[in-house]
């Protein structure tokens, strides 16, 4: 069974050159295209892909967030980072978000097929022009990676407000384009970040 790609771009040149190349590959199958991240998110849960390759630089929702949001609604999901961001800091940042692998648009026509299968057999891959650094990186942890925050990033402390303040979930979900599954796997993980292990414990900080 070949496996089933989306690719997430706002330059539709790209996108269709990237979709050229993967399809010459018989192991796998371009089964649609995004140009944002809100579009991403739409197609990614009707399509159902294996592997997401995602642009981090674009309009509205970025490629991080939008990771960030795919992986919590899907977690068996394989997203790759696919930029021209060379930068470690952006590297660090998918991979934060739950990516499994960046490979820099320079090289994706030689790499990007490679990460595929290798992000899909659970692996890490990061394209080797970047790899030594990003491995120099992890393990000083002196990068900071961008659009996050610790121990919650931006949506997350935006969902914690908004929650607090009671607010219907529903209309958060409404407000944030979310499902309200995908409602739930933030609210989960925010609780998880702040280290609280029940609904009572979750309530009780809201109200605190």
């Amino acid at each position: 069974m070949k496996l089933r790609v989306l690719i997430v771009d706002d330059n539709y040149l790209f996108r269709k050159a990237l979709r050229h190349i993967l399809e010459r590959d018989p192991e796998l199958e371009v089964v649609a295209e995004a140009g944002d991240g809100l579009e991403a998110l739409a197609k990614a849960s009707k399509v159902l892909p294996d592997v997401v390759c995602m642009d981090i630089r674009m309009p509205g929702v970025n490629g991080i967030e939008t990771t960030r949001r795919l992986v919590a609604a899907r977690p068996t999901l394989k997203v790759i980072g696919l930029s021209a961001h060379a930068e470690v800091e952006y590297v660090l940042g998918m991979l934060e978000a739950g990516a499994s692998g960046y490979v820099t648009k320079r090289v994706a026509g030689k790499e990007l097929a490679s990460a595929i299968r290798t992000v899909r057999r659970g692996e890490t891959y990061i394209c080797a022009e970047l790899a030594k650094e990003v491995a120099a990186a992890r393990r000083t942890e002196t990068v900071q990676a961008p659009f996050s925050a610790s121990p919650l990033d931006a949506c997350e402390r935006e969902i914690l407000r908004l929650l607090s303040e009671k607010v219907d979930p529903k209309e958060i979900a409404e407000q944030y384009c979310m499902t309200p599954y995908l409602l739930e796997a933030y609210r989960r993980n925010i609780m998880r970040k702040l280290g609280l292990h029940s609904d009572a414990e979750f309530n009780e900080y809201l109200e605190g």
